[in-house]
């Protein structure tokens, strides 16, 4: 009986329709499990709540680095982002040191939210607290423009250009000839449509060139490409804007800092 019931529904399914089979079951998922689909599909927002109190909890300890912590799991979750996590960032940030990156998600905040923000009091009172630390990063020379201090360039200690590898003929002292493209030969038609060969006189037939840049001597001196130039390398501390002598070590609340650059532009 059950091989007769069967075979009507494998021809209807045969025929391009649905076996009715298969309609009882998946209405019978759909009524027992009512939450299975959408239970994978959505982000985890009780994980993402619970980071949220502990870094607004880090914050009132003036824990600031446990804060930043908690915040970048957040962003990493991929799970949406409470609407007044910016502002509690851009704080966390400014505790740290980190005012450029503070500013970027105070604005991120702002225009968001706007005058309805939870926070938009604090957020405006944060925003001109940054009016001064962003100055001094503008204006000092020892840092690059989010406020990271610089520091001599390894390869070439501070002389901007050094001796180094030739980069136009990559060391080797020789270059192809382009006349010939290496070959030695060049080639010409005569008056009756005849290719004749001859030996490329700008290399003598050897299709090599001593190169232009170097003469041969396998090295130049030019900008240093580690620093292109410039004689200085950007650090992970943040710049106090004070000359310091050589050899100081770093505070250890500089060796703690975390970097937020490339999290922000994800965003």
């Amino acid at each position: 009986m059950l091989t007769t019931y069967l075979k009507p529904m494998y021809r209807t399914e045969k025929n391009g329709r649905l076996p009715f089979l298969s309609i009882v079951l998946a209405l019978l998922i759909s009524c027992l499990f009512p939450s299975l689909s959408s239970a994978q599909n959505s982000p985890n927002l009780g994980k993402t709540s619970q980071l949220m109190e502990a870094a607004k909890s880090a914050i009132a300890d003036s824990e600031y680095e446990q804060a930043n912590y908690y915040f970048r799991q957040i962003i990493e979750s991929n799970a949406a982002i409470p609407s007044e996590m910016p502002y509690y960032f851009a704080e966390t940030l400014y505790e740290l040191g980190q005012y450029d990156n503070s500013a970027n998600f105070l604005q991120k905040y702002l225009q968001i939210n706007g005058h309805t923000a939870e926070n938009y009091k604090q957020a405006k009172e944060l925003e001109s607290q940054l009016e001064e630390p962003l100055q001094a990063i503008a204006s000092c020379e020892l840092c690059d423009y989010k406020g990271y201090r610089y520091e001599v360039c390894p390869t070439c200690h501070g002389s901007k250009q050094i001796e180094q590898e030739c980069h136009y003929c990559k060391g080797h002292g020789i270059v192809g000839c382009s006349r010939c493209k290496g070959t030695g030969i060049v080639t010409k038609k005569n008056v009756f449509d005849i290719t004749e060969y001859y030996q490329c006189s700008r290399c003598e037939g050897h299709g090599k060139l001593t190169c232009p840049v170097c003469e041969g001597s396998l090295s130049e001196i030019s900008p240093c490409r580690t620093c292109s130039g410039f004689g200085k390398i950007k650090s992970d501390q943040i710049c106090d804007h004070q000359e310091h002598q050589a050899h100081e070590s770093k505070t250890e609340s500089e060796e703690k800092v975390i970097g937020t650059e490339s999290i922000f532009n994800n965003q």
